[in-house]
């Protein structure tokens, strides 16, 4: 149903079309130019990102015109983090975007003071907010429900595999807890699979990583979800077609683009999710006083040319349940 209303917004305001502007304007300063620095590890000629900036000018932020977005925002190296977040904060902005627990970390690092809408696999876990209600500080955002499911997908996953018993959890040693990976393993041990556990900490250790669990003996891959993970899917996907390996993703988009399963939200509705919340923030909100939001919807998204590709037969029931297959 959310997906079905998300169009039907987008309907209207192609209907609409340009009287959108003035009227959202209405609550703006006249005149005033809004400056936003973005920190992402990603690229910005994305569908997400897109979708970003057309929230955002449905409320009358206008890159060009009423907006403009500080340098260097996107493609950023996650070593260059830290710098890149102290730059953005010396140019003083209305409002910082993080793409990411560690963009999060970063420009909270550098600034107790200018609004933050952040990011993060558990916001409140990771300690990056007080509380999902009260998140004080500058810092607000959206939480995205990572640890629960993690754990949903290694289900979908071993329902995908029946077979299996044994498989790897591939993360990000630099933001996966202990206390999490523990959880998958025992809630595997419980089912009958042993669950191995494989860290990276940058793009050149995953695919040697992916190697590494195909040696173990490792029968299916649960992707846990991370921004780094996320931004390096492209040689995740090629790894495991390589490997003829099985695994199952965060976001619904990537089983669309050649993974072999994913669970999860959709990134276009979250990136205007939070472009909702940045207008918040632009218009005078207090981070302290919004609360931390959550994805709403999930998807189970199937791959079976890539099931096909790896000669692996997903079990008929599981098919019946995606919301969508690919074929």
């Amino acid at each position: 149903m959310a997906f079905d209303q998300l169009h039907r917004r987008e309907f209207i305001t192609l209907l609409s079309g340009a009287a959108a502007w003035p009227l959202a304007a209405r609550a703006q300063q006249p005149g005033r130019t809004y400056r936003l620095g973005v920190l992402s590890q990603g690229r910005r000629q994305t569908p997400q990102v897109v979708a970003f900036f057309d929230e955002l000018r449905l409320s009358g932020f206008i890159e060009g015109h009423t907006l403009a977005i500080l340098p260097g925002s996107f493609d950023v190296p996650i070593e260059q983090l830290a710098a890149r977040a102290a730059a953005m904060v010396k140019a003083a902005p209305d409002a910082l975007l993080a793409v990411g627990e560690p963009a999060t970390r970063a420009l909270q690092a550098a600034t107790q003071s200018i609004p933050i809408i952040g990011a993060g696999e558990d916001m409140v876990a990771a300690g990056l907010v007080a509380s999902l209600s009260r998140p004080g500080a500058n810092v607000t955002g959206i939480s995205l429900l990572s640890p629960e499911l993690d754990g949903k997908r290694q289900d979908i996953l071993i329902e995908a595999v029946p077979n299996a018993r044994r498989m790897t959890a591939l993360a990000d040693a630099t933001q996966t807890r202990q206390s999490h990976t523990k959880a998958l393993q025992d809630a595997a041990r419980a089912r009958g699979v042993e669950l191995s556990v494989i860290g990276v900490h940058r793009l050149e250790e995953i695919a040697p990583a992916i190697d590494a669990a195909k040696t173990s003996g490792a029968q299916a891959v649960n992707v846990l979800a991370s921004s780094l993970l996320s931004v390096s899917r492209r040689t995740i996907f090629e790894q495991m077609a390589a490997l003829r390996l099985p695994a199952i993703y965060q976001w619904a988009e990537m089983a669309d683009e050649g993974g072999f399963a994913a669970y999860g939200p959709r990134l276009v509705p979250l990136y205007r999710q939070r472009a909702r919340m940045v207008v918040k923030i632009l218009r005078g909100a207090k981070p302290a006083d919004i609360p931390i939001e959550q994805p709403t919807h999930f998807e189970l998204v199937i791959n079976l040319k890539t099931a096909q590709a790896i000669g692996h037969e997903v079990p008929a029931g599981l098919v019946l349940r995606a919301d969508k297959v690919i074929e």
